[in-house]
């Protein structure tokens, strides 16, 4: 009996469907997918955690991207790293500010850490995070990181 009753909980628990993610959790979790695959250097990886055509708001400049190919062939992990003396980032703040059932903004404040583990800049941005073709994905970013 005992082996039949935990066979009918095992048999709800893989039939139940799981919650569907509501949309701030789906650009909370794009955002992690963001950030973890930006410290893993994993170009195409994070490429692909974005939409395009992708936009990019930054120093004085805007930077369209076409594709997750163009966006991943243009970023030189090393070459970013030298340049900033950076070998991690992390999120401190993320507060969703508007959301909707296929778009939210999210108000943002990273660190940038050097190898020792030091914090050697902070930036304020806003990603704008969508929902196309049934993936979230980061659809335009406005920061004042170079």
């Amino acid at each position: 009996m005992k082996t039949l009753l935990q066979g009918l909980a095992l048999a709800l628990l893989v039939s139940t469907p799981a919650f569907p993610e509501t949309p701030d959790e789906a650009a909370l979790r794009v955002l992690d997918e963001f950030m973890t695959a930006f410290n893993a250097r994993d170009a195409k990886t994070w490429s692909e955690t974005l939409h395009y055509p992708h936009v990019r708001i930054a120093s004085g400049d805007v930077t369209v991207f076409q594709s997750a190919k163009e966006r991943a062939d243009q970023m030189d992990f090393d070459a970013f790293a030298k340049r900033f003396n950076w070998a991690r980032s992390a999120w401190l703040e993320r507060e969703i500010v508007q959301s909707g059932k296929d778009k939210v903004h999210i108000v943002v404040k990273f660190a940038r850490y050097d190898a020792d583990g030091n914090a050697t800049k902070t930036f304020d941005s806003l990603y704008i995070v969508t929902e196309q073709e049934g993936r979230w994905g980061v659809k335009a970013r406005s920061s004042f990181a170079p």
